[in-house]
């Protein structure tokens, strides 16, 4: 008879960076639904990131709110020291925390912003993911790591944001690279693209009339909410993508 594969949620805590809104937000109420407990990282808005996780609380699972800005090395460290010493054992990683900086041509942008935004969309994931594999080891979990990429990597989103498309295909090779690495383990490394989604992230990079501008480029006609982009990686994270690893799925409304 044919191996039929588990469907139910595994043990253990998923850890999502960058949770406090937008798409981070509803992915963490999307894990949680799927019966896991949620340690929600945010930057700044603990406010966000506590109504969060009281919504997380109703639906019957533990929720833990923790300062960090994966940008900083230390604060990585602290983010996971904290994660084990209240949530125990994770079972789930999701890197979504990133950031655009200003949007407009490359010419136009800084040292300091193309420095910026590698440290948190590219060196930030990496050391999240190794710190997770270090929690996946000691507890002996078939772990899952889900990084969060972009359209931008296939795009290069040029006149808007290069630098952050350049982050965005560096994280989809160490998603590669890794996978391969780990898959003995029985860790799975996966990659979600998301295209154009109705978060602040338009705003935050200087251009909140961005989504109106470019939904005509978007074969399905509008931007993702981010609930659609939640569940695909939920899918990811779940027994149900056991046999995924070492590719990042698009979603992008067929761009």
């Amino acid at each position: 008879m044919d191996k039929q594969p588990n469907h139910g949620a595994p043990s253990g805590a998923v850890l999502i960076t960058g949770a406090g809104r937008g798409i981070g937000a509803a992915t963490a109420l999307a894990v949680a639904r799927d019966g896991h407990d949620i340690v929600l990282n945010y930057v700044r808005n603990a406010q966000a990131a506590e109504t969060v996780a009281e919504k997380i609380r109703a639906l019957g699972r533990k929720a833990y709110a923790i300062q960090a800005d994966v940008g900083l090395p230390e604060d990585v460290q602290r983010l996971f020291e904290r994660t084990e010493a209240e949530a125990g054992a994770l079972y789930g990683l999701v890197n979504n925390a990133g950031i655009t900086g200003q949007i407009g041509p490359f010419s136009k942008t800084t040292d300091a912003l193309i420095e910026q935004v590698f440290r948190v969309n590219v060196l930030g994931a990496i050391q999240c993911a190794r710190e997770a594999l270090a929690n996946f080891q000691r507890h002996g979990t078939r772990g899952v790591i889900v990084n969060v990429s972009s359209v931008a990597a296939r795009t290069g989103s040029p006149g808007e944001y290069v630098h952050y498309a350049a982050s965005k295909g560096a994280l989809d090779s160490f998603t590669l690279g890794l996978a391969r690495e780990v898959a003995a383990q029985g860790i799975r490394v996966c990659g979600l693209a998301p295209g154009s989604t109705l978060t602040e992230i338009h705003a935050a990079g200087g251009d909140p009339d961005r989504p109106a501008r470019v939904a005509s480029r978007i074969p399905l006609g509008r931007l993702a909410e981010p609930a659609e982009i939640a569940e695909a990686i939920a899918w990811l994270l779940s027994p149900a993508a056991s046999f995924v690893t070492g590719t990042t799925v698009s979603c992008t409304g067929g761009v």
